[in-house]
C-alpha cells in the first residue's frame, strides 16, 4: 500500500481545483455519520493535499451535541457570508434531531442553492433540505424513521430506500454506512477512481464496520418484500420493528407475515435475526473489532442477548470465533 499511496502523492497536480466543505451540525446529529463522511475528505488530502478544506458549522453561537452524548463546538455560526466561501453544505441530522426549521435557516439553505452551493443532507438532513422546497425533481435517500416525514412535506421528491444518493447537486444519505460511500462516490466524480481506490485501502478497516453484506439479489421475491429486505439491510445497527417496517412498505403487519412465510418460509424477525448476527460474524471474522463494538453495530442490547443469540445460530459463543484478520 506504500508503494501504491506514493504514486498517487507524485500523481498530484498543481491546478486542482479545491473544494470548501461545510457540515452544519445540528443538535443530535449523527456522530458516526459525520465522521464517516469527514474521515473520506480528510483522507484523501492525505493522499493529494490540498484538494479539500472543511468546516463545522451550527445554526446558533453555542455548543451542539451530537447522538452519542458527545459535545462539539462548531468552529462557526452558519451565515450568508460563510455560504461565500463554500463548495459544499451539509447538514448532518440524526434519530433524535427534531424536525423543524426556522425561516431563518430556511432562508439560508435557499440562499446556499441560489450561490450554487452544492446540498446534501445526512441520516434526516434530507428533511430540511426538503423542507426548504431543494429537493424537487430530485431522488434522494432519508433515514426510514423520517421518510413519511419528508414525503408529507416534499411531495415532487422521489424518496428512495436506498443508504445513499447523489442526483446532480444533492446528495443524500440515510447512515453512517451510506454517508461513507456516498463521500466516496463524490470524490470520485470529483478525482477520479485511482484517488478513491488509495481512499479505500487506508480506510478498510474503518470501512469494515460499516459494509454490509447484502442479501442475494438473485434471490426470488416479490418487489414489496424485496423493499422490506432493502429496509431490513440498511438498518442493522438500529434495527426497524416489524410495524415501521409494515409502516414503510405500505403492507399490514400480517401482510408482511405472509409475505415472509410464502416467498422465504420464515418469520420476518427471523429473516432480520439472521442478516444481524451474519454480519456480526464477519466483523468478528475480518475485522479486529471488539464482541462489544460489533453487537453495537449489528444492533444487540446486550453482551448476553447478542451471545444466546449466537449460540442458537451458529452453536458456539462468539468468543469462540476464529479471527481470520491478517
Amino acid at each position: 500500500m506504500k508503494g501504491k499511496n506514493l504514486r498517487y502523492l507524485n500523481e498530484q497536480s498543481d491546478d486542482a481545483q479545491l473544494t470548501r466543505t461545510g457540515f452544519l451540525l445540528l443538535e443530535h446529529f449523527s456522530l458516526p455519520a459525520f465522521t464517516q463522511t469527514l474521515d473520506a475528505v480528510v483522507t484523501t488530502n492525505l493522499l493529494r493535499p490540498g484538494l479539500f478544506t472543511s468546516r463545522t458549522f451550527g445554526l446558533g453561537e453555542g455548543e451542539v451535541i451530537s447522538d452519542l452524548g458527545l459535545v462539539i463546538r462548531p468552529d462557526a455560526r452558519l451565515d450568508s457570508a460563510a455560504l461565500e466561501e463554500l463548495d459544499l453544505l451539509v447538514v448532518c441530522g440524526g434519530y433524535r434531531t427534531e424536525l423543524r426549521a426556522s425561516d431563518g435557516f430556511v432562508h439560508l439553505l435557499k440562499l446556499a442553492a441560489e450561490r450554487g452551493v452544492s446540498l446534501a443532507g445526512l441520516w434526516n438532513g434530507s428533511w430540511f433540505l426538503g423542507r426548504a422546497g431543494l429537493l424537487d425533481g430530485y431522488r434522494c435517500a432519508i433515514h426510514p424513521e423520517h421518510r413519511p416525514a419528508l414525503t408529507e412535506i416534499a411531495k415532487a421528491t422521489h424518496v428512495s430506500s436506498e443508504p445513499y444518493v447523489i442526483d446532480r447537486d444533492r446528495l443524500t444519505a440515510s447512515s453512517p454506512s451510506g454517508a461513507f460511500h456516498m463521500a466516496l462516490d463524490w470524490i470520485k466524480s470529483l478525482h477520479g477512481k485511482a484517488l478513491v481506490e488509495g481512499v479505500e485501502d487506508i480506510l478498510a478497516f474503518e470501512e469494515s464496520r460499516y459494509r454490509r453484506i447484502k442479501p442475494d439479489e438473485n434471490i426470488c421475491v416479490s418487489a414489496p418484500l424485496r423493499e422490506v429486505i432493502k429496509l431490513m439491510d440498511a438498518n442493522l445497527e438500529e434495527p426497524l420493528e416489524l410495524e415501521q417496517l409494515a409502516v414503510y412498505a405500505g403492507r399490514s403487519r400480517r401482510q408482511l407475515e405472509r409475505l415472509f412465510k410464502e416467498q422465504l418460509g420464515t418469520t420476518p424477525q427471523r429473516y432480520y435475526l439472521e442478516l444481524r448476527i451474519t454480519e456480526a460474524r464477519r466483523l468478528l471474522q475480518h475485522t479486529e473489532l471488539s464482541q462489544v463494538e460489533v453487537l453495537v453495530a449489528c444492533g444487540f442490547v446486550s453482551p448476553s442477548h447478542f451471545s444466546k443469540c449466537y449460540s442458537s445460530y451458529f452453536g458456539y459463543r462468539p468468543s469462540k470465533e476464529k479471527r481470520l484478520v491478517k
